[in-house]
């Protein structure tokens, strides 16, 4: 039976034959990274139809490659002129407006797209994924549930939604569609790494034996193997198979560092030239600017994020979880000076830091929209607590240590998407333990009315005179409700977001089932304080 010729596209509706192959070509040519050839083809046919709505978003789309959001936007906007209810052009707009910083644009173009297009899948992934992105999990899980609905192949809507049902504390939902990922992907390392981020709920004997099968296949992305690496570390010690763990976690960090080596030499002189840098410091214009905000920062797997929950179940503080704002600010202010911080920071005025203090207070307002303060909980915040004292001098900050060997040995277990990173040699956890307490010490001695120290063990030790103490570190009034911050409804993005909706719990302890596998740690860390700790009848 024969078959009719292919409906032609009503996108590229106007344009002759040779020009929709060009068009077509032109896509290619982006989608492969071969701008010139994309450009080159495009200009051919706009030299012909220079208003093409299709063509100007092509052109528009290659701008964005190119890293010129704003000239993308000027011509999405110039075909949306003729195609104004056009949910892809909306879409790619969209995307342009979020690159250019334009957060507020971005998200209303997108819910102006789902309006317009409720069947398109596209803008509710990308409404949701930026959602996510901002720290809004309800509204980014509604959106990703769209998106699945509407294309339920689509693996990264479906992961990313698992990921907002983790963080608003839905585990059994969250589980579900990382297993429907799964189903889609036997080998997706992103689901494996959710599963296994749901800390309180162990994998079973039946996905260890499907680990099992997809690390033994030869096909496998280096990304997957890493991820279920890591998934595999965690749950052989749940199992009580630490050996096997061992060697599951050190195969996963052998070939994250592979990916993107860490530098400690780098690091130190860090270290050095920003303690130097802040030491002096002019005094600040307002000494009360940044008050609202609660900074609590150290080490990852160092119990901060218990610490913000605490804090976020009182009823004046807003729990923002990880923010990037402060480095983006401190980044924004190197490329303006054309020097990496902290090499401009003597060259900084009261007036510099007042204005980048308020910088800072403009982009994290939406956290303060139903409570007067915020916490910001980026552990690498703790680089820029130096200058906080110009820049947020009524700010608090809140350093959390736990017991270096289990905070070590915690961040070695735990996959970070930041690359390079410390975390994936045992001897660069501990120089940047060492490096990030020295600099924390120096800091809090030139600022300790507003950088205070708080450590795990004490809390778990007495959790109420604790949280007492914490919270009269930010000038705070005691609020009982700080007491049961695991009964706090909030959005939990962080790798801990199962574990702080329990009470207080302490059998967290890992280390010590390893014995003398961690000695190497044990040495490492000891080399920064002069005592070595081996394990019990471990050799030396």
């Amino acid at each position: 039976m024969a078959t009719g010729a292919p409906a032609p596209d009503p996108r590229m509706q106007g344009l002759t034959a040779p020009q929709v192959a060009r068009m077509h070509a032109a896509a290619r040519a982006i989608r492969d990274g071969a701008l010139a050839d994309a450009g080159r083809l495009l200009a051919e046919v706009l030299d012909a139809a220079p208003d093409h709505p299709e063509a100007l978003r092509l052109l528009g789309l290659l701008h964005g490659r190119q890293h010129r959001p704003a000239d993308a936007v000027a011509l999405f906007e110039r075909a949306l002129l003729q195609r104004p209810t056009d949910a892809v052009l909306l879409n790619d707009l969209a995307i342009a407006q979020m690159a250019c910083g334009e957060r507020e644009a971005a998200f209303s173009t997108w819910r102006k797209a789902c309006a317009l297009s409720p069947r398109e899948a596209m803008p509710w992934f990308n409404l949701g994924r930026n959602l996510q992105l901002a720290g809004d999990s309800a509204d980014a899980a509604e959106a990703l549930r769209h998106a699945c609905t509407l294309a339920p192949e689509l693996l990264p809507a479906t992961i990313l939604l698992g990921d907002a049902l983790v963080h608003l504390g839905r585990f059994d939902e969250a589980q579900a569609r990382y297993r429907a990922a799964l189903r889609l992907h036997p080998a997706c390392g992103d689901a494996w790494r959710g599963l296994s981020n749901i800390k309180t709920r162990a994998l079973s004997d039946a996905d260890a034996t499907a680990l099992a099968q997809q690390l033994s296949r030869g096909d496998l992305t280096e990304a997957d193997r890493i991820a279920m690496a890591y998934a595999l570390g965690k749950l052989e010690e749940d199992r009580g198979r630490h050996p096997q763990a061992f060697a599951a976690l050190a195969q996963a960090n052998a070939l994250l560092q592979r990916r993107a080596p860490w530098s400690a030499e780098a690091f130190n002189r860090f270290v050095e030239a920003a303690l130097a840098a802040s030491e002096q410091l002019p005094a600040p214009l307002d000494a009360t600017l940044g008050r609202e905000a609660i900074f609590v920062v150290g080490l990852p797997r160092s119990g901060s994020t218990l610490f913000e929950q605490i804090l976020a179940a009182h009823p004046q503080v807003e729990g923002a979880s990880e923010l990037p704002d402060l480095g983006e600010v401190i980044q924004h202010e190197s490329i303006r000076r054309q020097r990496p911080y902290p090499q401009w920071v003597a060259e900084a005025t009261a007036q510099d830091w007042h204005r980048l203090g308020q910088d800072y207070l403009a982009r994290t307002a939406r956290w303060r929209r139903q409570r007067p303060r915020f916490t910001d909980k980026m552990p690498e915040n703790w680089k820029h607590a130096g200058v906080l004292r110009a820049m947020l001098p009524g700010a608090t900050v809140i350093e959390v240590r736990r017991d270096r060997l289990e905070t070590a040995w915690s961040c070695f277990r735990q996959q970070f998407y930041q690359l390079p990173h410390f975390s994936c040699r045992l001897e660069d956890i501990a120089i940047y333990l060492h490096g990030c307490e020295r600099a924390m010490d120096a800091w809090r001695a030139r600022d300790p009315a507003h950088i205070r120290l708080h450590r795990y063990e004490d809390l778990l030790a007495g959790p109420e005179p604790r949280i007492r103490a914490l919270l009269g570190d930010c000038g705070l009034d005691f609020d009982a409700r700080c007491l049961a911050f695991h009964q706090a409804r909030r959005s939990v993005r962080t790798a801990s977001a199962a574990q702080v909706r329990q009470p207080l719990r302490d059998d967290t302890a890992r280390a010590a089932h390893y014995g003398a596998l961690l000695d190497p740690l044990r040495r490492a860390l000891a080399a920064a304080d002069g005592s070595v700790a081996m394990a019990p009848g471990a050799s030396r």
